[in-house]
């Protein structure tokens, strides 16, 4: 079993993103850097060498690497293919919950063009149900990332509070600022609370009376 298999970030065997991650260095817990920018362009390069890739994997790898940067910078936990509590048909690539946002999401897309619609969307489903949650469309398309700022900036996009390029300043700025906030584990969701409840316990304990 690979490191990301046992720490969650993969899931079953035979995955063959996995085999390629684990293929391009030896442990990513070892791979040195100087910023997380330079750790992304690092592994994304030598990625690029690999001759199988697809645009599926490609965003499978780009997933990873955004994750085990998080691991290396201890922004933890990290909740992947995540599912929020009314917020239904969506699936958040990377998730984190703070003390002081609630949630706040990573949309990974390796490429834009239309794709930026849908992860607006999925920002304002969050943000419906948490009015503080933070929204970012994290990509390695810088030409479509500034037009999809632009958007942000007329108003045609108002879920995402960002577009960042992985391998840019802003997104060491962005991780600078991620290490800022109190990581933990989400609460429980307790669907009903009320201190006036009336049960058939207590209906048949005054018929007896």
């Amino acid at each position: 079993m690979g490191k990301l298999n046992e720490l969650g970030i993969t899931v079953g065997t035979n995955n063959k993103a996995e085999k390629i991650f684990d293929s391009l260095f030896p442990d990513f817990m070892k791979v040195e850097y100087e910023t997380p920018s330079q750790y992304v362009q690092q592994y994304w390069n030598a990625y690029c060498l690999n001759p199988e890739r697809t645009n599926n994997l490609n965003g499978k790898i780009f997933e990873y690497i955004l994750a085990t940067l998080c691991i290396r910078e201890g922004i933890l936990p990290i909740f992947l293919s995540a599912k929020v509590a009314f917020v239904p048909n969506v699936e958040y690539d990377l998730m984190f919950y703070t003390n002081e946002r609630g949630p706040i999401c990573f949309s990974a897309k390796t490429s834009l063009r239309e794709r930026y619609k849908q992860a607006d969307l999925e920002a304002i489903a969050l943000k419906y149900v948490h009015r503080k949650a933070l929204c970012y469309l994290i990509t390695l398309d810088e030409n479509e990332a500034n037009r999809t700022k632009e958007k942000i900036k007329r108003g045609d996009i108002i879920g995402l509070d960002k577009v960042i390029v992985a391998t840019s300043n802003e997104f060491d700025d962005l991780i600078g600022e991620l290490k800022g906030y109190e990581f933990l584990e989400p609460p429980t969701v307790k669907i009903i609370e009320s201190n006036q409840i009336v049960t058939k316990e207590k209906l048949e304990k005054i018929k007896s009376d």
